[in-house]
Parts: structure tokens; sequence; C-alpha cells
């Protein structure tokens, strides 16, 4: 089955091994983007832990949307859910040496944007009191 964006870049006359790349990367930055990747993502750095205890450290996730989460990075091989034989039974999460590695890559971002916040900051209210920034929609919060 091809998605509509694989079809398109066909017809453009894009490989079709450019195709598969070109739509994985757009998957995978879709991923990342999502906020309850990245916060489960930060909460397991720190070691395996219970589905409860995950839910409990993770502001403000539901436990569907968690649930939704952690089977799409299981999906991805970035953490593992490894179910204990005991009653009752236990179930922990943990990050993969591939969820580790996208960890470090996260981390690199969030060090970007501190060293560079107050440049951002200050871009951004400087931006706003343009005239041209009033003068169409106002910017996202």
């Amino acid at each position: 089955m091809t998605s509509p964006l694989g079809t398109e870049l066909a017809q453009r006359g894009i490989a079709p091994d450019c195709i598969q790349t070109i739509e994985l990367v757009r998957d995978v930055l879709a991923r990342v983007g999502d906020k309850w990747t990245l916060l489960t993502i930060t909460v397991l750095a720190s070691g395996p832990l219970r589905f409860t205890v995950l839910h409990e450290q993770v502001a403000g996730v539901s436990q569907r949307m968690l649930s939704q989460t952690l089977r799409a990075l299981n999906r991805d091989g970035l953490v593992t859910r490894t179910a204990y034989p005991e009653v009752p039974p236990r179930v922990e999460y943990a990050l993969t040496p591939l969820g580790r590695s996208l960890h470090e890559a996260v981390n690199g971002l969030v060090r970007w944007v501190r060293d560079h916040q107050s440049e951002i900051v200050g871009n951004r209210d400087e931006f706003d009191q343009t005239p041209a920034a009033n003068a169409g929609t106002p910017p996202p919060a």
C-alpha cells in the first residue's frame, strides 16, 4: 500500500528507496515531535518503570495516551515492555539503546534551547512589536 506522499514523490520521479527514507524521516519526526513521546523518553531515562509510576511522572498524560505512546515507542524499538510472571502481574518499560540515543539527541536540543533562550525570546518580542506581526493572525502561544 502506497501512501499519498509516496505516490506524489513517485510521480515526481523520486527513486523508491529515497521515497521510503523520506516517509520514514517524516514519520519519526512526527513521533519525536510529540510531547508525550519526549516526556516519556525523558522520564524513562532514569531507568525502567512500571506503567503506574510512569503515568504519575508524566504530568498531564491520560492512561490511554500513555498506553498509545508506549505502544508506538515499543513498535519503533525505542522502548521495551517486560512482563514478569508474578501475581499480581508486573510490567516494566525501559529505554532500549536506540531509545537512549534518542534521549541524548533530545538533550542536545534542550541544551541548544537553553543556550539560546534569551536570544529567541528577544527575537520573538521584537517580531511581535512589528506592524507585520500584528496584521495577520496572532502567533501561537
